[in-house]
Parts: C-alpha cells; structure tokens; sequence
C-alpha cells in the first residue's frame, strides 16, 4: 500500500470519527433542550381576545412555570382563580400587594403608587381603562391583572366589588408567558413603562437558551451525518480494470 494511500485512508478515518462526535454531541443537545424545556415550560392556548394585540385568540405561547412569589409587575402569567371562571386565564399584572392603582389621568394612563405607566402594548390612543378605575389599593400578598384589551376583557377592573377589590392571589398564578409559540411571534416585549417601579422588571427566561440548545444539536446531528456520507466515500478504494492473464506460450 503506498503511503498515499495510506494518508487518504487515515484522514478518512479522522473525519468519520469527528463526523461521529458532532453526531453524538447533537443528539445531547437536541434531546437535551427538548428535555430541559419540557421540565420548565408549559404550552397554554389563548382562547380569547382579551390580550390582543400581544397576544391573539387561538394563539399558542410557551410559559415558564413559576412561584406565584417571583411575579413582578408587567408580567403576563397564567392563572387559576375560581370566582373568575373554571379555565386558566392569561392577563397581564398591573399592580401588586400594597400598590395604590387607578385610572386614568389626564393621558388616558394607568397609575400605580401615582407614577403614570407608558404601555406601549396598548393600541395607539386607547385608554387603558374604559370604565375608569377609583384609586385601589391592591392587598397584601395579591395581584392585580388586566388584560391587554381593555375594552373586552374580564380582568380585576370588573371585579372591583369581590372581596379582594378585583386581585387574585399570588399563589393563583401557574406560569409566566415568555413566548407566543404559534404563530411564530417569538418572545414577548419588555414591559419597559414598569421598569421604574420598586421591584423593577422580571428576568426573562430561559427559552432562548433552549431554543439554542435544539437549534444548534439539529445542526450538528445533519452536518454530522453529511460529513460521514463524504468520509465514507473517500475511503472506497477505485477498482482498476482487471486483465485478463496472460495464455501460456
């Protein structure tokens, strides 16, 4: 064997070993993230309107599953509340325990603790009340939700005369929505107006994380496989033309 062939046979083998490990090192990732996103995501359908435009009737969005304790004011989560209806519900949270709401002031805005919130959600010229909200002050340990369309939605605006002046508990609350899945939206925006309240902003997350880990074993498992296809082919051996052998003189 001449020592070309030698090398050609050897790189050969290299790229079916490498083509092998990007296979295996995909599959880790791709099943991996699915698994990972699985444990810490839950699917929910949207079936109303009430979130429109952020989020559409019969849409499909990913959402983190979370202690009531870690919700922050601008959080969409899902929730469970019995006086409000058997089925989870997706709203929006405005105002937590001990916050002072109301609505609206000279703008059309919600306020809480009296700094007007900027909801760029909202429609453009759409109060974020029709119906007006007197000054509420949200009780400890509750929440206090709206949904993204206030013309229709049934949030704590119309249950202002409950026992718990429109909130629900925070242990009432499933999962916050990060994504809309279906269609293809992608992550929701931050709800920047609440970023200067006490508290500030939730921490988006970890769907994007996922969605690398799947993306980038998907990759390495087909260009794996490809890479092994062209390994496989540079080892075959070219037959020559065989002759026949020579009669005997």
């Amino acid at each position: 064997m001449t020592r070309t062939r030698r090398t050609d046979e050897g790189r050969g083998g290299l790229g079916s070993r490498l083509s092998n490990l990007a296979v295996a090192l995909g599959c880790v990732l791709f099943l991996g993230g699915f698994a990972w996103g699985a444990l810490l995501y839950q699917p929910y359908t949207v079936p109303t309107q009430s979130m429109t435009p952020t989020i559409g009737a019969g849409d499909r969005v990913l959402a983190e599953r979370i202690d009531g304790s870690e919700v922050r004011r601008g959080d969409v989560v899902v929730f469970n509340e019995e006086s409000w209806g058997d089925l989870p519900m997706v709203k929006r949270v405005v105002a937590v325990g001990g916050d002072r709401i109301a609505c609206c002031d000279d703008q059309g805005r919600l306020t809480v603790n009296g700094e007007a919130i900027d909801e760029p959600y909202l429609p453009d010229g759409v109060k974020a009340s029709d119906t007006g909200i007197p000054p509420t002050t949200v009780p400890k340990g509750r929440l206090f939700l709206l949904g993204d369309e206030r013309s229709t939605s049934l949030d704590s605006s119309v249950h202002l005369d409950d026992a718990g002046k429109g909130s629900v508990p925070r242990d009432a609350v499933a999962a916050r929505v990060d994504a809309v899945a279906w269609p293809l939206n992608g992550m929701l925006p931050r709800p920047t107006g609440f970023a200067d309240l006490p508290g500030g902003l939730s921490e988006p997350g970890p769907l994007r994380l996922v969605v690398g880990a799947i993306g980038t074993g998907a990759v390495l498992i087909l260009g794996g496989a490809a890479g092994g296809s062209f390994a496989k082919r540079g080892r075959r051996r070219p037959q020559g033309r065989r002759r026949e052998p020579a009669g005997v003189r």
